[in-house]
């Protein structure tokens, strides 16, 4: 069974076992996470969809871990101007294994 989420602005098709990394969550190591925002839920010729959300269904998973992804460096450069400046990033995230969807 698949099902369509929504979590930090973004949105994740996701099914029993997957393994993902979303934006930072509030919820500590080994804890456990609901996601409500379900905007479709279904396989095969059982689909829902929700107007925009889904009411009686529910996602549940349990958080592996939290890290920081790789680093994206930034240039900032202007010609005849003798300035350039670098800088770089480094995004949170959580990863979490969706552990039961509920339909």
């Amino acid at each position: 069974m698949h099902a369509v989420i929504i979590s930090g602005g973004k949105q994740y098709r996701v099914q029993e076992g997957d393994v993902l990394k979303l934006e930072k969550l509030p919820v500590e190591a080994g804890g456990t996470v609901n996601f409500d925002q379900v905007l479709m839920v279904g396989e095969g010729e059982n689909i829902q969809v929700g107007k925009p959300f889904l009411t009686d269904c529910k996602v549940t998973a349990s958080v592996v871990e939290h890290g920081r992804h790789d680093k994206v460096r930034i240039l900032k450069f202007r010609r005849r101007k003798h300035h350039m400046k670098r800088m770089g990033h480094r995004q949170s995230y959580t990863q979490v294994k969706i552990t039961e969807i509920k339909a």
